[in-house]
């Protein structure tokens, strides 16, 4: 099939490289600037890059929202769009455009988690599963019919980096299906149950921060959740930042008020948490190792010399 495809970061690479190997017509890539933003410096494979190196002309946009663009997809007489990790939605002009319309690929399982960061706020909900849905892109964002859809379970010890790696190995093939699929006219395309539907925002600092009245699983989630190289989730210890690198949900249970630096276990000093910390019948959080502003890591027995005091949200 002759297709143009619009995405960023290694998600867009795979997909653009998917194209590649399966010998479509890539007729034009449709990428974005590289972002100093912090979660998209990570996982940062260039489309563009791979566009060059196979002589497929390349446009870069923050919005596609251009004449010249338009006109270019218009020329390109396409029969389809793929798209994968593009941070903007696609106007009915250019989803509509190609003979068999604009296939998204998005990397929950849809109609759970659309739009940012679904890895993430996945594995710090609990999720049993994630995973990679193809679905044909619609008026709204993430909502459109599934082609295909493939799971992966989520370990408890999992972080998002080992998410990412079985996630991202998804895309060539269910890519490389879901054409197949539309290419002979086999597909039949699911509805979303939109009574199932969660859409969530672009992660920011704010969003890796702990709240020591979170329960200590719920805590101990988030910190696997933002594992290097994502941006650490992170507290507030005597006015400076510190990120918490490795933790636990603690063996016993301790109460007082969420924050309090308590008492060594095994190899870790454990924090109270949790909403119910006063009435004691809660774990807390088992800090492992930490990283200090001046980003030197320690293991947590050496960096709290001595127990009392607060963990923070705030300096």
């Amino acid at each position: 099939m002759r297709v143009a495809m619009f995405g960023y970061q290694t998600w867009g690479h795979r997909t653009l490289r998917a194209l590649i190997d399966a010998d479509h017509e890539v007729a034009l890539v449709v990428t974005h600037p590289k972002s100093d933003h912090a979660y998209e410096r990570i996982w940062s494979d260039s489309v563009a890059d791979l566009a060059e190196a196979h002589g497929i002309p390349a446009l870069l946009r923050t919005r596609p929202d251009d004449a010249e663009l338009l006109t270019a997809l218009k020329e390109a007489d396409l029969d389809l769009i793929v798209a994968n990790n593009w941070r903007t939605w696609l106007p009915p002009e250019i989803f509509t455009l190609p003979r068999h319309g604009t296939l998204n690929v998005h990397d929950s399982l849809l109609p759970a988690y659309a739009g940012f960061s679904p890895l993430i706020w996945a594995l710090i909900n609990g999720e049993p599963e994630v995973g990679v849905t193809a679905h044909m892109m619609d008026g709204e964002l993430d909502a459109g019919d599934i082609v295909l859809q493939r799971a992966v379970p989520v370990g408890p010890s999992d972080t998002t980096t080992d998410l990412f790696h079985r996630t991202v190995d998804l895309i060539e093939p269910i890519v490389t299906e879901a054409l197949k699929l539309i290419e002979s006219g086999s597909v039949v395309p699911v509805p979303q149950d939109r009574s199932k539907a969660s859409f969530f925002h672009k992660r920011a600092a704010r969003d890796s921060r702990i709240d020591w009245t979170w329960p200590a699983e719920d805590i101990e989630r988030l910190v696997r959740a933002l594992s290097d190289p994502y941006p650490n989730a992170f507290t507030h210890h005597r006015g400076k930042p510190l990120r918490i690198v490795k933790a636990s949900v603690s063996r016993g249970h301790y109460g007082g008020t969420p924050g309090r630096i308590f008492i060594k276990e095994g190899d870790g000093v454990v924090i109270v948490a949790g909403p119910e910390a006063r009435r004691g019948r809660s774990p807390g959080l088992l800090v492992e190792r930490v990283r200090t502003a001046d980003d030197v890591e320690l293991p947590a027995a050496e960096y709290f010399t001595t127990m009392g005091g607060y963990l923070t949200d705030r300096p």
